[in-house]
Formats: structure tokens, C-alpha cells, sequence
């Protein structure tokens, strides 16, 4: 049985995309503070996530 293809690069640059559209409607609906307090959190709960992963 063939190995399964990496798709990590594609998933990621997807995922980069998925999370630019959510920006800039949440950017037209509620605003830049909105986009910037959002940011703030994603960040906070990746690096909680790379800590415990860490451990």
C-alpha cells in the first residue's frame, strides 16, 4: 500500500486563508478592536497549547 501525500502545506495555507476572510468580516461587521482582541486570544490560546504540549 503507497504512503498517504503530506498535505501539511496545503492545510496550512488553507488555514491561513480560512482565518484572513474571518478577519475582514469580522473586521466590516464589528471592527478593527474586535479583529485585534480576537488575534490577542487566538495567540494566547496557541501558545497555552504549545506550553502544554511542552510539558
Amino acid at each position: 500500500m503507497p504512503s498517504a501525500p503530506d498535505y501539511t502545506n496545503a492545510a496550512l495555507v488553507m488555514g491561513l486563508v480560512n482565518l484572513f476572510w474571518i478577519f475582514i468580516v469580522l473586521a466590516i461587521t464589528a471592527g478593527m478592536p474586535a479583529v485585534l482582541i480576537t488575534g490577542l486570544v487566538l495567540n494566547h490560546l496557541i501558545r497555552r497549547l504549545a506550553v502544554s504540549r511542552a510539558d
